[in-house]
């Protein structure tokens, strides 16, 4: 179905584009929030309309959440949790987690749906995106550290070692998953002769 789009959607396209979008998609969120219209000829003609009225209400907002960029770059969030040797975390740090840490020591009230990241599962300093408007993406440092160390000890975790704590998992859960099919195909044998068995 095409779609003109009222106002900015991420990732999608800014207002007064026209694009094609699933059925469901348009009918169930875009239409119904009041994020586009269907693209008829009528509509079609105003593009140009919504597009200037769009672009001005953009520039208006990426004034106004400029300091807030601003306060939010570089700003480094730390987490101090619970995480096993190979540094996979007991449990995740969250959007929700993140948010409420910015609105804390910044006083900036950020919803979680505007923090670009997955559950975070493993220690190390990870980089998180922050979309204020399409245009405002500041980054924020996420130092997630094991309890009772210093914020600092999360740079020690480096990216290489959580890769290499991953395969080592992911060895692991290989060498569980052949010794659970060798024990199996190991069982099944026994099961046939003794069929065979009572045939005879």
């Amino acid at each position: 179905m095409k779609v003109m789009l009222l106002k900015d959607i991420y990732k999608l396209g800014n207002a007064g584009d026209v694009k094609k979008v699933a059925d469901g998609y348009a009918r169930n969120y875009l239409i119904p929030q009041g994020l586009a219209v269907m693209a008829r000829p009528g509509i079609l003609k105003q593009a140009e309309r919504i597009r200037q009225k769009a672009s001005a209400e953009r520039k208006r907002l990426n004034l106004e959440l400029g300091d807030v960029a601003e306060k939010l770059s570089g700003l480094e969030l730390a987490f101090a949790v619970k995480a096993g040797e190979t540094g996979r975390l007991y449990g995740s740090v969250t959007n929700q987690m993140i948010a409420r840490a910015i609105e804390e020591m910044t006083s900036t009230v950020v919803e979680r749906r505007n923090i670009e990241t997955q559950p975070i599962k493993l220690l190390g300093v990870h980089t998180v995106p922050i979309r204020l408007t399409i245009d405002l993406v500041p980054e924020v440092k996420i130092l997630v550290h094991r309890e009772g160390e210093p914020a600092k000890s999360a740079y020690e975790f480096s990216a290489e070692e959580a890769a290499a704590a991953e395969a080592a998992a992911a060895e692991a859960a290989a060498a569980e998953a052949a010794a659970a099919a060798a024990e199996t195909a190991a069982e099944t044998p026994e099961e046939e002769t003794g069929e065979e068995d009572e045939e005879a």
